[in-house]
């Protein structure tokens, strides 16, 4: 008895095994099929193939997912009524279905945003309300943050969390928390690429040529660097007036007794204040003094030096200034608090100081194009104050527009500004006509006061 149970397992064991092969050599013969098919952009032809393996063998390649994503859009994009909504859904349980299968390769925070985000794009025809939406997106942030990185996503994100505090479906507080979780994750996301395209301009800039996979690089680097840059603006301009000094006193005023220990909280709140002009009421300098006491920082140290120079005592609030950026360990960061020191002192008028901030800013992110159109604009106010003459008055302008051009040249999301404002400074300098009459042409020009630049008369 013993005997036949044992042979029985083994028939049982081989025949397992005879049939898996065929059903391999099956899924292989198809996964070929479909592949091609879908490459010669053919998805109908390739819809059944595809099936029989993703139903099959759904672990046999990547291609089952990559590329049934692409099928499964032509069928969306084909499909109406009730159709559609079979394959919307069918491309969500897809998402899914990756995560299981090539967990390594399926990073949860970018193809649970991919769902979310295609339940958004056809929340009418898929009966989604808003709170649903929400809920969806929410839940892939806290989940997997560190790859929640659609910049389209992150704003509809932010968006659907207004519309709701609109409806009166979520509190203030709630709104505010969102903003800065989203505009946090913007800035981290513009600072990681920021880095990787300085590597590049440090490169060019020393004089070494680009290979062409670098180049490819580059202009991925700016892409996403202009799509962030867009979010960033798109996000502050849904945000609006909605964080107004008239809403943010009150509620941080409500809110300070139970989060006075909270450094986050704090920090945020002083931001937030910091950022809407809100720093001349009380509840500013006492947010700013329980950050700094039990958690010296950067941000604490900067946040001192804002309220010193409401005072009117510059000096303290520029030794504060200098103590941020000391205790600033990050460079992305860092160059950011030289911006922002750069524009307090341009804005008082001390433009030496200002453009020695925005060049320390510039050495640490270089792919930042803001800090040379300061410059030009500071150059261009100069202009009558740093020359003996008038043509030499107004080569200045040539300065202006040579620094704003640099701008254009590193800052994929600047170049159309920093054209505009080259042109309207070249419009400025002495013309042809007037470089002959003064018979300047090649010549230099030293610029004194503050600006101590050489500038050199363009030939005609």
């Amino acid at each position: 008895m013993k005997t036949k149970i044992t042979l029985l397992a083994i028939m049982l064991f081989f025949g397992y095994q005879v049939a898996n092969a065929q059903n391999n050599e099956e899924c292989m013969t198809k996964l070929s099929i479909f592949s091609e098919l879908a490459k010669a952009k053919n998805f109908d032809a390739a819809y059944e193939p595809w099936m029989y393996v993703r139903t099959n063998c759904p672990s046999l390649h990547k291609a089952i997912y990559s590329q049934g994503e692409d099928i499964l859009e032509h069928k969306i994009e084909k499909a109406t009524g009730a159709q559609k909504v079979a394959f919307l859904n069918d491309l969500i349980k897809l998402y899914a279905e990756r995560q299981i299968h090539f967990a390594s390769s399926t990073p949860a925070g970018e193809y649970d945003t991919k769902a979310c985000q295609l339940q958004y794009d056809n929340k009418e025809i898929l009966g989604l309300t808003d709170m649903q939406l929400y809920a969806c997106f929410d839940a892939a942030f806290k989940k997997d943050e560190k790859n929640f990185t659609n910049p389209k996503s992150l704003y509809t994100y932010f968006s659907l969390m207004v519309d709701l505090y609109d409806a009166g479906n979520k509190p203030a507080s709630d709104l505010f928390n969102k903003y800065d979780d989203v505009a946090e994750k913007i800035q981290i996301e513009i600072g990681n690429y920021s880095e990787k395209l300085n590597e590049l301009i440090e490169k060019e800039e020393a004089g070494t040529a680009l290979t062409k996979k670098e180049s490819r690089y580059q202009r991925s680097y700016e892409s996403y660097l202009k799509a962030y840059d867009q979010v960033a603006t798109g996000v502050d301009k849904k945000l609006g007036d909605r964080a107004n000094c008239e809403n943010l006193i009150p509620l941080y005023q409500k809110g300070f007794e139970d989060n006075k220990t909270n450094a986050v909280w704090l920090q945020r709140a002083a931001g937030k204040m910091s950022e809407k002009e809100c720093t001349d009421d009380p509840m500013f300098f006492k947010l700013v003094n329980a950050y700094h006491e039990i958690s010296p920082s950067a941000n604490s140290a900067y946040y001192l030096g804002i309220l010193k120079d409401k005072e009117g005592r510059t000096n303290e609030a520029l030794a504060f200034y200098e103590q941020a950026v000391g205790l600033e360990t990050d460079n992305f960061k860092k160059a950011r608090l030289n911006e922002k020191i750069g524009d307090k002192l341009r804005a008082k008028g001390r433009f030496s100081s200002a453009r020695d901030y925005y060049m320390k800013s510039l050495r640490l992110n270089p792919s930042n194009g803001r800090p040379h159109l300061r410059i030009a604009a500071m150059y261009s106010a100069s202009a009558n104050d740093c020359g003996d003459t008038n043509f030499n008055k107004r080569a200045v302008f040539w300065l202006a527009a040579d620094e704003a051009e640099k701008a254009g040249r590193v800052d994929p999301t600047l170049k159309k500004m920093a054209a505009q404002s080259a042109t309207s400074y070249r419009a400025n300098a002495p013309q042809k006509t007037e470089i002959f009459q003064e018979n300047m042409a090649g010549k230099q020009i030293n610029v004194g006061c503050w600006i101590g630049k050489t500038v050199t008369v363009p030939k005609i």
